[in-house]
């Protein structure tokens, strides 16, 4: 499978701390395994799939995008629920 990286995951993703990259690595790991395991959305949204996950007693989002076709996992965003939607609409 491949992986394909947003800017805005990227930079989400360097900020935080160890363990905290520790936990989103292994809900990538899951989401390789059971791409389906995020909640789809609908609307402006559509065609992306958000997967909530618990790092540091903090619930964080993972937004992200599987193409059965091509076989890639693309990594849109991650954050905390706060604007969390809204900054991901403006992303895409």
């Amino acid at each position: 499978m491949r992986i394909l990286q947003k800017p805005t995951f990227q930079r989400a993703y360097k900020k935080l701390h160890v363990q905290q990259q520790s936990d989103v690595d292994d809900a990538i790991r899951l989401l390789i395994q059971q791409p389906q395991a995020g909640e789809a959305k609908v609307g402006d949204l559509a065609g992306v799939r958000v997967y909530k996950f618990r790092t540091t007693n903090q619930l964080m989002l993972l937004a992200y995008s599987h193409d059965e076709d091509t076989i890639t996992l693309t990594l849109l965003a991650l954050g905390s629920h706060e604007n969390f939607y809204r900054d991901l609409k403006k992303s895409l």
